[in-house]
C-alpha cells in the first residue's frame, strides 16, 4: 500500500529533512527508523521537498510504500508515539500506488516571518528572524514593488545557492506578498517549486531593498545576470515555514 502523510515539525534542532550518512539527526532519518521498526523491514519515505536545517513545516507531505495489517489511524498513532515532541503526523491516508509526494506536487506555499522590532518576542523567537531596523509603509511598498518583478516564470539562477546543476533553474512564482501583521513582516510565497535556498535569498534581497541597500530596479538586472553574488544575503532559516503543498 502507498500511504500519504502530512507532517508538522519545528526544525530548530534538526539538520534538515534529508537523511544523511554523517548524522542521525534528520527528520527523514528519524521517521524512517520508526517505520522500519514497525514493519521489521527497511522503509524509505519520499517528501514533497527537502527543507533546510532549521526550517519548519506546518504541512510537509510525505509518502511511503509498506505492507501492514495496521490501519492508517494505527500507523499514525504508532508514529506519534515514538516521534520526538517537536514532530507530529497530523493525517494519513491510503493513496494510489502511483502517487509521489514530490513529483505530483503542483503548488507550495511558504511563509517567511520577520520580527521588525527592537523588542524580542520571546515565545516566537524560534520562528522569526528579528530585524531591529523598523521599516515604514514606504519601505514596505518598495519591497512589494521589487517582489512584483519576481512574480511569474523566470530563471531564478541568481537566487539559489546551488553552484552547478544540470537541472533547470526556471520556476514559477504565482504570488509573492508582503504584509505587516503587528510587529511582523510576513512574506508569503506561492509557486510550483522552489530552488535550494531560493525563498531565503529572495527574502534577504527584498529586505535589502527595504533598507535602501538595493533598489527595486535592481531585481530585473539580477534576474537577467543570473549571478548569485548580485542577489542579497541568505535570510536565516528559522524564519521560514512550509505552510502546505497542493496536488
Amino acid at each position: 500500500m502507498n500511504y500519504k502523510c502530512v507532517v508538522q515539525y519545528e526544525g530548530t534542532r534538526y539538520q534538515g529533512w534529508q537523511r544523511q550518512d554523517s548524522t542521525e539527526n534528520t527528520l527523514q532519518g528519524k521517521i524512517e527508523a520508526i517505520l522500519t521498526k514497525m514493519c521489521d523491514k527497511k522503509v524509505e519515505i519520499q517528501a514533497s521537498g527537502r527543507t533546510d536545517a532549521g526550517v519548519h513545516a506546518l504541512g510537509q507531505v510525505m509518502n511511503f510504500h509498506i505492507e501492514t495489517e495496521k490501519s492508517p489511524e494505527e500507523i499514525m498513532a504508532y508514529l506519534n508515539q515514538y516521534l520526538p515532541e517537536d514532530v507530529a503526523v497530523i493525517s494519513i491516508e491510503i493513496v494510489s500506488e502511483r502517487f509521489h509526494s514530490r513529483l505530483n506536487a503542483r503548488r507550495k506555499t511558504y511563509c517567511y516571518r520577520v520580527l521588525n522590532s527592537t523588542i524580542p518576542h520571546i515565545f516566537e523567537r524560534r520562528y522569526v528572524y528579528q530585524l531591529e531596523k523598523v521599516m515604514d509603509g514606504m519601505q514596505i511598498a518598495n519591497m512589494q514593488r521589487a517582489a512584483d518583478h519576481l512574480v511569474g516564470t523566470h530563471d531564478f539562477k541568481a537566487f539559489t545557492s546551488t553552484k552547478k546543476s544540470r537541472k533547470s533553474t526556471v520556476r514559477t512564482i504565482e504570488k509573492l506578498q508582503i504584509e505587516k501583521v503587528g510587529d511582523e513582516l510576513q512574506f508569503t510565497y506561492i509557486g510550483n517549486g522552489f530552488l535550494y535556498h531560493m525563498v531565503r535569498i529572495i527574502t534577504g534581497t527584498l529586505l535589502e531593498v527595504g533598507m535602501g541597500e538595493k533598489s527595486e530596479r535592481d531585481i530585473p538586472v539580477i534576474l537577467e545576470a543570473g549571478l548569485r553574488e548580485r542577489a542579497g544575503a541568505l535570510a536565516p532559516a528559522k524564519g521560514l515555514t512550509l505552510m502546505n503543498v497542493e496536488y
